[in-house]
This record gives C-alpha cells, sequence and structure tokens, in this order.
C-alpha cells in the first residue's frame, strides 16, 4: 500500500516535466483542456457501470470540488510555465503548511507550534528563491503558491464535502468539472495556434493516464488505510521526484540560494509531518485514527 502511493509521488512529479514538454506545442490553458477531457473520456468508459449511480448530489458535490479542482490545476500550468519545475515541485508541497492555517480560520482548530515552525521556514526558503533566481520571485512562482492554496482548498472539501459517495463517479464529475473550466477558458480568452505532435501527444497522453486517472484512483483508494501524517509525509516526495526530472530531463540547473530556498521549504513542510508521524507511533495510532488495542 505504501509503495503504491509512493508511485503516486513519481506519477505526479512526473507531470511537471511531461506539462512543461507539452506546452511547448500546446498553450498551458489549452493543454489543461485536453488532459482532462482525455482523462474524463477514460474515467468515464472506467466508470460506464456504475454511471446509472450518478445523481443530483454527486454532480452537486463533484461539482464544487472539481472547481477547486480546476483552479489548482489552471494555477499549475501557468506555474509551470512560468517557472523551473523544481521551484514550482516545491512551491506546490506547500499545500501541507497551509491546510492547518485554512482549518484555523474557518473552524478554529488549533494549529500547534510545529506548523507555525514551518510556515516560517517556508518563508525563509521563499525569501531565498526569490534571492537566487535571475526574476526573483517571479510569475511562475506566484501561480505555483496560488496553486498550492487551492490543492489544500480542494483537500479540505475534500474531506468535508464528500462522506458516502462514490468515489469513482465523484472522481468523473471532478474531471469533467475541469475539463468544462478549461473549455470555458478556451473559449473567452485569444487561443494561440498549436499543433500536437508526437512529443506532445506523448506528454498529453502520460498527464491524462498516470498523474490524474491512475493517481487519483489509487489515492482515493488506498490513502484512507493510513494516517494523513503518514500519506502527507509520502507526497513530500512529489518535489524530489520533479526536481530530479527537471535536471535530468530539461536540464535545468539551481543556484546555491535556490537549492537553498528548496531546501527550506521541502524542511517546512517535512519537519511537522515528522513530529506528528512520532506522536503517532508513540501513541499507536492506526490508519483509522484510533489507538491500537482500543475498542
Amino acid at each position: 500500500m505504501t509503495l503504491l502511493l509512493v508511485l503516486t509521488t513519481i506519477f505526479w512529479g512526473g507531470s511537471f516535466v511531461f506539462n512543461k514538454i507539452g506546452f511547448r506545442e500546446i498553450p498551458p490553458v489549452t493543454f489543461l483542456f485536453l488532459r482532462f477531457s482525455l482523462a474524463t473520456l477514460i474515467m468515464g468508459a472506467f466508470c460506464l457501470r456504475r454511471l446509472p449511480g450518478l445523481n443530483c448530489g454527486i454532480l452537486w458535490k463533484g461539482g464544487i470540488v472539481g472547481l477547486a479542482l480546476g483552479v489548482a490545476n489552471l494555477a499549475f500550468v501557468l506555474g509551470v510555465n512560468g517557472t523551473t519545475v523544481s521551484r514550482a515541485g516545491f512551491l506546490n508541497n506547500l499545500f501541507v503548511l497551509i491546510i492547518p492555517f485554512l482549518s484555523f480560520f474557518l473552524w478554529q482548530e488549533k494549529v500547534d507550534r510545529w506548523n507555525m515552525a514551518g510556515i516560517f521556514l517556508a518563508l525563509a526558503g521563499l525569501w531565498q528563491l526569490a534571492r537566487g533566481g535571475g526574476e526573483g520571485f517571479n510569475r511562475g512562482d506566484f501561480f505555483s503558491t496560488v496553486c498550492a492554496l487551492f490543492i489544500a482548498v480542494h483537500i479540505i472539501l475534500v474531506s468535508r464535502i464528500l462522506r458516502d459517495e462514490d468515489v469513482y463517479l465523484v472522481t468523473l464529475v471532478q474531471f469533467a468539472m475541469v475539463a468544462v473550466v478549461g473549455a470555458i477558458l478556451n473559449t473567452v480568452m485569444p487561443v494561440e495556434p498549436y499543433r500536437i505532435g508526437p512529443v506532445s501527444a506523448v506528454a498529453l497522453l502520460y498527464c491524462a493516464v498516470f498523474p490524474t486517472v491512475i493517481c487519483f484512483t489509487l489515492q482515493n483508494t488506498y490513502q484512507r488505510y493510513t494516517t494523513p501524517t503518514k500519506a502527507g509525509m509520502i507526497y513530500t516526495l512529489d518535489p524530489v521526484w520533479s526536481m530530479l526530472g527537471g535536471v535530468l530531463f530539461l536540464d535545468e540547473r539551481l543556484s546555491s540560494r535556490e537549492w537553498l530556498g528548496c531546501t527550506l521549504i521541502f524542511a517546512a513542510v517535512v519537519l511537522p509531518m515528522a513530529i506528528k508521524r512520532c506522536r503517532e507511533r508513540r501513541f499507536g495510532i492506526n490508519y483509522r485514527g484510533e489507538v491500537a488495542g482500543g475498542e
């Protein structure tokens, strides 16, 4: 189960590289639309026997959650297009720190001192990124940070809104909503001429299948068998794979300040997670959030 969740991080990390490659021929917003349209068709075929269970409740809840996912992915493509995949990967991962703060502002849930320490480390990392890049904290970095915010919003909406619905049908509706968002944007915005060559076609297929259909299916199926903290720690591998992909396949190079900034952001995310994970082990908390051996 853990290995399958690690596999999702590899697919997600690869999506940064393949998006960047796809943008060479296809504009980012158009790529978003095509990716989720293809993902909707694939997920629809997979859910064919489940479609009779599609009801107004699933459409409504899936639509709301899908709208947050759509904004997150719009910010994602604009971010990846405007900065390096290494910087985008670490900035996207800030969602782990944003979630407790949103929960505090919305529901007054307590933010512990380790999350506070994490946010200060993250701010220090952002400062180093701003000083290390040739353009400072650029437009792509800004959108990557906005992406982290809406990833956090999406996760909170999933946990608060969705209960006993068919996760596969909800996922299908989410994909369709993102595709609708992409279609609207491509209608109201001037569309640049583009062509889908062999390389961009492979990039599009990869992004539709692996980090979209397969990752969402694996996460919805197996994440419930571990604690949120352990899952969060596993997902911190995402920027590691995106950084390796950028270095190996896109010939990206980071300055010393950018390396320091990425390291501080990574530490900001891992530190609170590691402390919480140690507490879980100490008190024997299992995936259901219960104490081992309890009733």
